[in-house]
């Protein structure tokens, strides 16, 4: 089987020269759910740039068997869909309809399987009776809805998230980890909401300071006080 996602050697620096990856091997098979879990400046959100070529370090980085290069650029970010942090980042259209149409359209579908592919993927996220509303206008969780919306259109194979809960309130919260339950790809999940983590993902990656320091099984790193505390986070009850 093809794995989703191979990186070997990564590093990266910033033009100011601060080295953010120092060499990242990671490994994520097709269908896993993994959470990258780290202290504030570990590089979380860096690394997950890289994995659709919005970011190019030094280094070997394939996307279901196809090595990151320009040439293939564009069938990865029809595979791979990115939420970002800030869904103001991802939503741009004058109605929550043309933010989800956007992609399909540019992926020179028909009319008729952009307008099919828009609807369902705002019945997957029940944010149907929203499609004619300036997205500017929603609340901030019905605004991560739709952004996820935006991803589900393309019908990615990969998707990766930035801290899908933050600034949620518990009921938003709770639709949204629900959400992503019913969500059936592959899922990287950075995060420092880690009882969400260990509700949505069977696999644990900790990055400090720009390097992966453990990789296991989510309930084992999750609950280790004394590798939570080397790592600037704290445990996640049983």
């Amino acid at each position: 089987m093809t794995a989703a996602v191979d990186i070997d050697q990564l590093h990266f620096s910033y033009p100011d020269g601060h080295q953010v990856l120092k060499g990242i091997d990671l490994h994520i098979q097709a269908g896993e759910s993994v959470g990258l879990i780290g202290p504030n400046g570990a590089g979380k959100t860096t690394l997950l740039l890289h994995l659709n070529g919005l970011l190019c370090g030094s280094g070997h980085i394939r996307i279901f068997g196809m090595p990151m290069q320009k040439g293939n650029l564009k069938r990865i970010r029809e595979k791979v869909g990115l939420l970002f942090q800030d869904p103001d980042d991802q939503l741009f259209s004058t109605t929550v309809f043309d933010d989800v149409a956007f992609g399909p359209v540019n992926m020179g579908l028909s009319p008729d399987e952009v307008r099919q592919r828009s609807r369902e993927a705002l019945r997957q996220v029940g944010m149907e009776a929203l499609a004619q509303k300036i997205p500017f206008h929603l609340s901030l969780g019905e605004k991560k809805r739709i952004a996820i919306a935006t991803i589900l259109s393309m019908k990615p194979e990969l998707i990766v998230l930035d801290e899908p809960t933050s600034n949620l309130d518990p009921r938003q919260r709770k639709n949204l980890i629900n959400l992503l339950k019913e969500i059936h790809v592959t899922k990287i999940i950075a995060s420092h909401d880690l009882a969400m983590v260990g509700q949505l993902c069977n696999r644990v990656v900790i990055l400090n300071a720009g390097a992966i320091v453990w990789d296991g099984i989510a309930t084992i790193a999750l609950t280790d006080e004394n590798l939570m505390n080397a790592n600037g986070l704290e445990t996640v009850p049983a």
